[in-house]
């Protein structure tokens, strides 16, 4: 039988025991809320967003009127990153630095994050790049470059660094080095020379190394097509860029290259709407052929480069060559095949596609209201959703947005019947 003494030391130790146990608990509990409250959530990069079906992508300008001197507002930024967050989309594409668009629309994501911690949208910050004389009634000097890039690619670094959580890409010229780009083109290696000054910057710490630097270009000026683009500094700039940007235009090709688009005799028993839908079909593989095109160009030079697609889209509209007396291209119902078929596509490869683009931009061809480079918006200026976007109107995913006092409705007022009456098909091959 055990003493008095020792069932008293026993209880005594199985107390500091619990004790024990309790305090260690408490401690861990302790170091596991403080790691918590101290660790940082991973920060978002260019290397997670891009071949990320999550993380859809469009180009962006949203000028309203029909010149580029009125600017919007930071407000009516917002009112659009608004929209297109309800589509999901993450990503937006700037074109240039020079006006107050770009800098405005970084400052429009700050303040709507601060506003709503779960808002998320991320750029693609565009520096334009021009040969000398461009824009200007002397000729333009092709060989030589414009005083104006060293400005435009300090104020795109100026911009990163500023807003670092939201420039994750900064584009080197837009169409530069594509030679039918007569007001502006560049040779290949005066892109070159800004990529290597920017990867330069990244490892002097003067630009964040998770900032991924690329050009975005037609397909035809990364490889793609002509030989003649097949030059040393272009397999430089390939080996340079951490992505390749490349752009594809079947419905500008249904112009200038409509082999691929016109209907053929075996499609006589078809009617016009399966006509177009056949057309539409043809386009779509006619942009993956431009991409597999590039691809096989580029991994030539290097392997394992990864290669988006930074521009490709589907005007509504047009009274030029691409409209009722042209190629008969451009409608809401064509658009919307096209939207759809490379969102399903891109998203299926793990490519990234920058959409063009949001909103229609009148000023894009400001002496033709009617020409088509005004109409390649999935939305219209006043906001109303195009045929792309009418069950996403139905879905109610705009309910509480506007642009500009005016709710997101749908084009044609809704009626199907009326827009289908729009759709053309292609002209029979002679």
């Amino acid at each position: 039988m055990k003493s008095v003494k020792s069932i008293a030391f026993i209880k005594a130790s199985k107390i500091f025991f619990l004790i024990g146990i309790l305090c260690f608990g408490f401690s861990c509990k302790t170091k596991l809320t403080s790691q918590t409250k101290n660790s940082k959530p991973k920060e978002v990069t260019a290397k997670d967003i891009l071949g990320n079906p999550s993380y859809l992508a469009i180009c962006y300008g949203g000028y309203r009127e029909n010149t580029r001197d009125i600017q919007p507002t930071i407000e009516q930024l917002k009112e659009d990153l608004k929209i297109l967050s309800a589509l999901k989309i993450k990503v937006v594409r700037t074109y240039n630095v020079h006006l107050k668009h770009a800098s405005n629309v970084l400052l429009a994501i700050e303040q709507l994050k601060k506003e709503d911690a779960n808002f998320e949208m991320y750029v693609m910050l565009g520096a334009w790049i021009d040969c000398k004389n461009a824009w200007t009634n002397l000729e333009p000097n092709h060989f030589e470059e414009s005083e104006r890039n060293a400005i435009e690619i300090k104020k795109a670094v100026e911009l990163a660094n500023k807003h670092p959580k939201i420039v994750k890409i900064i584009a080197v010229g837009n169409e530069a080095m594509v030679k039918w780009a007569t007001s502006y083109y560049v040779q290949p290696s005066v892109i070159l020379k800004w990529v290597n000054h920017l990867q330069d910057l990244k490892k002097q710490n003067k630009l964040s190394k998770e900032v991924w630097i690329t050009s975005s270009d037609d397909f035809a000026s990364w490889g793609g097509g002509d030989t003649s683009y097949h030059t040393k500094d272009l397999e430089e700039l390939i080996k340079a860029v951490d992505y390749v940007s490349m752009h594809t235009y079947p419905y500008h090709n249904s112009h200038y290259n409509p082999e691929f688009w016109q209907s053929s005799s075996k499609e006589n028993h078809l009617n016009e709407i399966q006509k177009a839908e056949s057309a539409m079909l043809r386009a779509q593989q006619f942009a993956e052929k431009q991409f597999q095109d590039v691809t096989a160009y580029v991994h030539k030079i290097s392997p394992n480069k990864p290669i988006h697609i930074g521009e490709t889209g589907w005007a509504s509209s047009s009274d030029g060559h691409y409209g009722a007396h042209g190629s008969k291209a451009s409608d809401e119902y064509k658009q919307a095949l096209y939207y759809q078929s490379m969102r399903t596509w891109t998203a299926k490869e793990g490519i990234s596609c920058f959409f063009f683009e949001a909103f229609d931009e009148p000023w894009k061809d400001s002496q033709n209201k009617n020409g088509s480079e005004n109409y390649f918006g999935i939305f219209t200026v006043d906001g109303k959703a195009k045929f792309a976007l009418w069950n996403q109107v139905d879905a109610n995913v705009f309910s509480s947005l506007k642009r500009d006092g005016n709710a997101i409705v749908k084009t044609f007022s809704g009626n199907k019947t009326e827009l289908m009456e729009t759709v053309l098909a292609p002209p029979i091959k002679k």
